[in-house]
């Protein structure tokens, strides 16, 4: 009786043909240092231990902080203004230490910049009764001050052993709040980033790159007329922003299209699909983040960060009794194995082009994607259905051996199996379970490339890249060769 219903619930093939198309490099996955009323770690380093560094579990690598106002005055909750407390730079330190010895990415997003460079003279975001409901912006005299205040903040972390990689110009410029924050139009950030920009000291801080602002909704009104400047565009290193109210394929596929065609990395830098809810996620809302992480690399996004780090519905526990069982502090959470798929295996890679034999986009039963990183090829399929599936795979260059990790409840968060194949082949059937997060590592097979030698003026006459992704300007041995056209193959150019 058993294996009737286990094959009546067995829902056919799913095929998904994964092409030579090559589209963004993924920089990484990460979360925000901070869990409660953003209040960062201090001297609490467990949380990072656990989700950063290649070796870990999870692999995180880039982790955002709060560039707090810095100022002493009037703030909403008092004990923000001493120096001396953990709500400040140095309340992220000891966290950022371990990221960047781990190799990682360290950024920091202001929420305000000091009050008294402000409108309302707060850091406070001025949407209270106690402001009067003051529009809380950056006063225009101030806008000189607002880069070198910037940079008091980058020689503050490099003085104590953190060389930041990249600064944003602010969290949230389109929501008006009751906590920290500042207002920004799209024409006030430009005019910012357009005529005091330059002020921020790449000289000194080698390598530290420039965020636009963080808009609520992705809203490409912030970030296209950066794009659109010359002399803004040249500033701007990144664009960013998050999805409350608008999932990735909207407004972060529009704001990448700009973005992509000058170069520029696409980032979201703050979302929880389940943010706040009253229990700990079940296995389903799980599988929801992990759409939302799937279609960010299907809107173009070079790096995805959550918002807390630890919290219940985050990655790693608070060990609040009403979130028990489960919810142990300072252990990992089912989110965070989630994330591994992408994170421990997605980070580095260049997405490759894909299409289902079955209607794919927002939040449907059955996501995929595709990557391919050094010698690798790599698949990722979600099913949100109470039905197996058997998942055809069409690659784009012979494989010859492959893994199968697969992620489909809180007691089965990930196991491992190898996909068993005989002789290098481009097509492979392998199982897609039930209500499952999966994700399928190839090995390329060397052998497999068309040998194709060319002179040298025929092979100037195209772009080529190494399996990694990487622009190649003398290519030899096995490479991708993209045709003007926008097709690609992988060649073997004799020495």
């Amino acid at each position: 009786m058993a294996l009737v219903v286990a094959m009546a619930l067995h829902a056919g093939v799913i095929t998904v043909t994964v092409d030579g198309t090559q589209y963004q490099t993924i920089t990484g996955f990460g979360a925000a240092c901070c869990d409660g009323a953003m209040c960062p770690f201090g001297n609490d380093t467990q949380p990072v231990k656990l989700l950063y560094g290649p070796t870990s579990k999870i692999g995180l690598n880039i982790m955002r902080m709060e560039i707090s106002p810095n100022f002493i005055g009037d703030i909403v909750v008092p004990e923000w203004n001493n120096w001396d407390s953990p709500y400040d730079w140095k309340g992220s330190l000891p966290s950022a230490k371990i990221v960047k010895q781990r190799g990682g990415i360290v950024f920091g997003t202001p929420w305000s910049p000091p009050g008294e460079y402000k409108t309302n003279g707060s850091a406070q975001g001025g949407n209270s009764d106690s402001q009067g409901k003051i529009r809380a912006e950056l006063r225009t005299d101030c806008y000189e001050k607002f880069f070198p205040w910037l940079n008091t903040f980058l020689d503050y972390m490099k003085k104590n052993g953190v060389n930041v990689d990249a600064v944003s110009i602010q969290n949230e410029p389109d929501w008006w709040v009751d906590y920290s924050g500042c207002l920004y139009t799209p024409q006030q950030q430009l005019n910012l980033v357009k005529n005091y920009a330059h002020m921020l000291d790449r000289e000194t801080h080698k390598g530290v790159r420039l965020i636009s602002a963080e808009p609520l909704g992705f809203d490409p009104k912030y970030s296209d007329p950066l794009m659109k400047d010359e002399v803004a565009r040249d500033q701007i290193d990144i664009i960013a922003g998050h999805l409350y109210g608008h999932p990735p394929l909207g407004n972060m596929k529009s704001a990448s299209v700009l973005a992509s065609k000058y170069g520029k990395e696409v980032w979201m830098t703050e979302h929880s699909v389940t943010d706040n809810i009253d229990h700990l996620p079940n296995w389903h809302e799980q599988l929801i983040f992990a759409e939302e992480l799937n279609e960010c690399m299907l809107a173009g996004c070079t790096a995805y960060i959550y918002w807390y780090m630890r919290a219940h519905w985050a990655f790693v526990g608070t060990g609040e009794s009403k979130y028990n069982p489960g919810n142990t502090k300072n252990t990992l959470l089912p989110r965070a194995y989630v994330m591994s798929h992408f994170s421990k295996h997605v980070t580095g890679s260049t997405r490759l082009g894909t299409t289902a034999s079955v209607k794919t986009g927002t939040n449907s039963a059955f996501e995929t994607s595709a990557y391919i990183k050094g010698d690798s090829l790599i698949v990722m399929a979600i099913d949100t259905t109470k039905y197996a599936h058997d998942l055809k795979i069409i690659l784009p260059y012979k494989v010859k051996s492959g893994v199968h990790l697969l992620s489909t409840a809180n007691d089965a968060l990930l196991q491992e199996s190898t996909i068993e194949i005989s002789e290098p082949v481009e097509e492979v059937t392998v199982p897609l379970p039930a209500r499952s997060l999966n994700t399928y590592i190839f090995m390329i097979d060397q052998t497999d490339a068309i040998r194709n030698p060319k002179p040298a003026a025929q092979v100037a006459s195209k772009t080529y890249y190494d399996l990694s992704g990487r622009r190649l300007d003398m290519p030899r041995g096995i490479c991708i060769e993209r045709s003007s056209d926008g097709s690609s193959r992988k060649v073997y150019i004799e020495n």
